[in-house]
């Protein structure tokens, strides 16, 4: 990768999910030894610590479209900063989740950084779902189904608008790789928003080597390069079971790990985070185990 340091922040949410535990998500992948496996490829390591999150039992949910939209604005923008100073110092921020809400704070320090040097970002988005709704779209209200929209500039104004401006990235460079589980209401908004979509049909069809050479063209189109922002529920459960939100026909082992190793061939990845790790459901630690893998994927572990 182009920095060789990387800095590393946890953001312990679930107020953005309607199932609780990936608040441990951070300290799941830390027991996983992130921390020790990414120092050992080479690179030097900061750990920032986590975020301030309040406890969702302390606080009113709020509306009951857009659940906790205060506090979550509020561990976003506190993100935001976090992500935007370390990569100001030329570390390559990787953040540690959390439900996908905290991709809003992620991806706005990140557009901060290049907006400030009058450069735009790119990003590929792997998931099983769209995040793509918006309060008066979403079934539940929790908008860890919403920050992609966001990132585009469709949603609450406090979310979109982080900084003062949307959209943080421009829809013809986000990729959204690996979708199957898309709601009904929200598919006419994927449709129309100019992001590129890879659903898991295409991935059957064409193969994971051509969707993902097609998502980082995509994310390199014009920009200074792009945050990926892995939900690991874009695996299968058969690899991945501790997850927000479990769907059935997801990425096997090997095509995420491609995906990953894509990734790093590029040379444009410029920030990372990694989401939906829920070690409530898991079983004995493995799918942090495995985020912790694909992640050395990302930053150039090889097999040889």
């Amino acid at each position: 990768m182009t920095r060789s340091h990387i800095a590393i922040a946890g953001a312990p949410m679930d107020l953005g999910a309607g199932r609780r535990g990936v608040d441990m998500g951070p300290s799941a992948l830390r027991v996983a030894n992130i921390n020790r496996a990414i120092a050992e490829l080479g690179y030097r390591v900061t750990d920032l610590g986590n975020i301030v999150v309040e406890q969702a039992e302390s606080l009113p949910i709020g509306h009951e479209r857009s659940r906790y939209l205060k506090h979550i604005v509020a561990v976003c923008e506190r993100l935001a900063v976090a992500v935007c100073t370390a990569a100001d110092r030329g570390k390559l921020p990787l953040v540690l989740g959390g439900d996908h809400s905290i991709a809003i704070g992620t991806v706005s320090g990140m557009a901060r950084h290049f907006q400030k040097k009058k450069q735009s970002m790119g990003l590929i988005w792997i998931d099983a779902h769209a995040d793509m709704n918006t309060p008066d779209t979403s079934p539940s209200g929790n908008i860890h189904g919403m920050p992609l929209a966001c990132i585009a500039g469709i949603g609450p104004k406090p979310l979109t608008h982080l900084f003062g401006y949307a959209p943080k990235v421009q829809p013809q460079n986000i990729a959204l790789v690996g979708i199957r589980d898309v709601d009904l209401r929200e598919r006419p908004a994927v449709k129309e928003s100019g992001v590129r979509t890879f659903t898991m049909r295409e991935i059957d069809e064409r193969g994971m080597r051509a969707v993902m050479q097609e998502a980082i063209a995509t994310a390199c189109a014009g920009t200074a390069g792009f945050h990926l922002s892995l939900d690991m529920d874009a695996v299968d459960p058969s690899f991945a079971p501790g997850v927000g939100t479990p769907v059935n026909g997801g990425l096997s082992y090997r095509e995420a790990h491609l995906a990953m190793e894509q990734v790093c061939d590029s040379g444009k990845m410029r920030s990372m985070e990694i989401v939906e790790v829920n070690p409530v459901i898991d079983v004995a630690n493995r799918t942090a185990a495995l985020a912790v893998e694909l992640a050395l994927s990302a930053l150039g572990k090889r097999i040889l």
